[in-house]
Order: C-alpha cells, then sequence, then structure tokens
C-alpha cells in the first residue's frame, strides 16, 4: 500500500480517535453554560454540578436542583446523578434521581423505570426526553392513588436557545381516594416557541384532553369531553409589537342525565409593545428575587423593595404609553337552562412623547366595553347563585330583558356605566 495512504489513513483514525474528547470537553462547557443561565435567568430554581468526572469516551457527575416557593421563601433539593457517553459529534446524558426514581422501599414502576436523558450537539442543539412506564404510587395515610399509562415528554432546543418544540403524549391518568376520582384520558401537547426579544417569545401552540372524568362518591359524576386550548403569539410591526391569542374550549358536559355544550373562552391581545414588556416582565423578575434574597429588614432592604417598585411602575406606565388591547372578545357557556354569552376588552391609546410626559396614572385614559347575558332560568334554578345575582339585580347592575338578565357596561375617564348607573373608580394604576 502507498505510504501517503497509509499516513492519511493514520490520521483520519487519529482524528476520529480524538473527536469523542472534543465532544465531551465541548459538552462539559455547555452544561456549565447552561446551567448558569438557567441560575440567573429567575430565583425559584438553582442548578448546582458536583464532581464532574470527564474521560474521553464518557462522564459521570452528581448535581441537584433546588426550587423554591415564590409565597413561602421554602426550599426543596432533589439530588440526581448522570452517566454521559461522548460520540462524534454529541453526547448523551442520562439522568437518575439519588435513591432511584421509586421511595421509600416501594416500586412504584413494576420492574420498569423511566429514562431521563438529554442529547447534545456540537452545534448547540440539545433533546431534552422523558420517557415514563406504567406506573401507580398510593398514600397509605390518605388512601390516595396516582396511577399512570405511562408517556413520553419531549423538548426539542435549537439556535443556540433561541428555538423550542415541545412534544407530551400521555394516554391515561388517574387520581383515586376515598371521595373522590379523577380520570384524564388522551392527553395531547404540542408547544413552538421562538425568541423574540428580550424576555418575549412567540410561538403556537395546543393542548388537546379527549375527556375527563370527576366521579365524587357523594355527587354526581361529570365528564368533559374533547377539552382543547390553542394558542398562538405573532410579532407585528416589524417585530415591535406583539399580538397573542388563546382559545379554551370544551365541546361535551355529560352528567348522568344530560349532555350539552359547547363551552368556549377566548383571550386576545394586540398591539403589545415588545420592549415595554419585556421592561416590565425584567422588573417584576427583580422584585421577587429581592423578595426571597432579603430575609431580614432593615432601611436597606426597605429602599431597595421601594426602587424595585419605581421600577415596576416606571415600566406599567411606558407599556401603557405605547398602547395596548386587551381583553375576551368571545364567551359562551352552555347549561341546561340555556347559554351564558359575553365579551369584554380594555384598551389604552399610543401616547406621543409629550402626552406620555404629562401621564399621571394608567387608568386615566383606560377605556373599555363589556356585555355579558345569561338566562333568568339558570338563576331561578340554583338558589346559591340567584342570592349571589340578587344584590347586581337591586343595584340595577343586571337588568331583566324578556327571559334574559343583561349587563352593559362601559368605562373611561375614570367612570364605569353599568345599565346607565354610574360608578366612580378608584384610581389603582
Amino acid at each position: 500500500m502507498d505510504a501517503k495512504w497509509m499516513i492519511a489513513g493514520a490520521g483520519v483514525l487519529a482524528v476520529a480517535g480524538g473527536l469523542p474528547w472534543v465532544v465531551g470537553y465541548v459538552t462539559e462547557q455547555q452544561w456549565q453554560q447552561a446551567t448558569a443561565e438557567v441560575n440567573s435567568a429567575q430565583p425559584f430554581l438553582r442548578m448546582e454540578t458536583d464532581n464532574y468526572d470527564r474521560g474521553i469516551l464518557g462522564a459521570r457527575f452528581n448535581g441537584s436542583i433546588n426550587l423554591t416557593n415564590p409565597e413561602t421563601g421554602e426550599s426543596q433539593q432533589f439530588s440526581y446523578r448522570a452517566d454521559v457517553t461522548h460520540g462524534v459529534t454529541g453526547s448523551l446524558m442520562d439522568f437518575e434521581p439519588e435513591g432511584g426514581w421509586s421511595s421509600g422501599g416501594t416500586d412504584w414502576f413494576s420492574g420498569e423505570e423511566p429514562r431521563l436523558t438529554l442529547e447534545t450537539r456540537l452545534w448547540g442543539t440539545a433533546v431534552i426526553e422523558l420517557e415514563a412506564p406504567q406506573m401507580s404510587v398510593t398514600d397509605v395515610s390518605t388512601g390516595e392513588t396516582v396511577a399512570s399509562s405511562g408517556g413520553l415528554a419531549r423538548i426539542e432546543i435549537s439556535d443556540s436557545g433561541s428555538q423550542a418544540d415541545a412534544l407530551m403524549v400521555w394516554p391515561a391518568l388517574t387520581l383515586s381516594g376515598p371521595d373522590l376520582d379523577i380520570r384524564v384520558s388522551d392527553f395531547h401537547l404540542e408547544q413552538t416557541m421562538t425568541h423574540l426579544s428580550g424576555e418575549v417569545w412567540t410561538g403556537s401552540g395546543e393542548v388537546v384532553v379527549n375527556s375527563v372524568a370527576v366521579t365524587p362518591v357523594a355527587q354526581a359524576p361529570v365528564r368533559l369531553e374533547e377539552i382543547s386550548i390553542r394558542s398562538s403569539s405573532e410579532p407585528v410591526s416589524d417585530g415591535e409589537r406583539l399580538d397573542s391569542r388563546m382559545a379554551f374550549e370544551v365541546a361535551r358536559v355529560a352528567t348522568a342525565d344530560e349532555t350539552y355544550g359547547p363551552q368556549r373562552l377566548v383571550f386576545e391581545l394586540s398591539g403589545l409593545d415588545v420592549a415595554a414588556w419585556s421592561g416590565l416582565t425584567e422588573s417584576l423578575s427583580s422584585l421577587q428575587a429581592l423578595a426571597l434574597n432579603q430575609a431580614s429588614g432593615g432601611p436597606q432592604q426597605f429602599e431597595q423593595q421601594m426602587t424595585a417598585m419605581q421600577e415596576v411602575n416606571t415600566a406599567l406606565r411606558d407599556l401603557a404609553a405605547a398602547g395596548f388591547s386587551v381583553g375576551f372578545p368571545e364567551l359562551t357557556v352552555t347549561t341546561p337552562e340555556g347559554v351564558v354569552e359575553g365579551s369584554a376588552s380594555i384598551s389604552h391609546p399610543e401616547l406621543t412623547a409629550d402626552k406620555k410626559g404629562e401621564m399621571l396614572m394608567v387608568m386615566q385614559q383606560l377605556t373599555g366595553e363589556m356585555d355579558l347575558s345569561l338566562p333568568v332560568a339558570l338563576a331561578e334554578e340554583y338558589p346559591e347563585f340567584r342570592l349571589q345575582l340578587a344584590p347586581l339585580i337591586k343595584q340595577g347592575l343586571l337588568v331583566q330583558q324578556d327571559d334574559r338578565l343583561v349587563l352593559d357596561a362601559s368605562m373611561r375617564d375614570l367612570m364605569l356605566e353599568v345599565n346607565g348607573v354610574e360608578i366612580p373608580l378608584p384610581p389603582l394604576l
């Protein structure tokens, strides 16, 4: 054989043999960078990595995830270990909780165990996947049992973290207890997200559930069929504004005696200024982080809290001054007694720089419209509901028109007018 080909072949083998070491090095750097970004992005989840032992063909490390309750400040830690396999173009991380997937010496998965993996590529793509087998967990103290058919959850992250696609498929989930049984059938989720700017993401998603059956021991069972949540958000005006829409629908509600539907609620947001919304999100996150990190009082903490609140107020004024519209253009609730229908919207005009400088409060220029119509028979059928409506009817906020109770409201200049009744609004914002 020609010597030059032998040298070339040896070079190829050397490069191929050295690639797993390069991949392992890049994988470790990517992991450290990713955990640092997660920790800096929010105060509620913190990831720690210990003893990252990297070899040529693989690695091992231990780590922990600390979750903090934003309301109480209490934290809970989950420890894990990971085995890493290095390939030519990427690595595969296999995670397992310390102590195994089951707890207390029990076997939740009947011999099989879940598999949680993270597959990374040199060019920045990552796939997180959870494969869960059939599971059953019983709380002996309460008699409650959680059972699952098993399922799949998958998130693919690409474009250096600016694109994410999620998929979750779960055929069956059951919660059984002494007083109540809940059964969820055919849960399916798909979500696509693209980073737009700052803290703002766009995309579309869909959650579909075939049915949710609720069976109380002392009451009649209820079954919700063909539940769906569909959402979308898209940039407009060259990415400076954002439009968003979400529709929630239940095709049918079934009881032991009858079936009725559909139920539908639509939420819409249009013309939201991206930079102002990102600023408001960041200021709220800073305020939450300050509340978690400062356990003691004192003048310094008070000043920091006042500064953070001022940043939130400024961001809120910027958002309103840029103009927006938000509301529920469609509300349909079908009952055996008839259909409840309604809509609501609130908007703020876009202000010039001079008008923004004169702006004293957000509510001053908010305008809104709301209408609601429900059958009188619905109030007559349920005494508790009738008692709740009685004060509204007495004050003229609900008026009867034929066989319907109607609310027609508008808001402007810090005044709410409902069926001709004027109600001054306090300047809350």
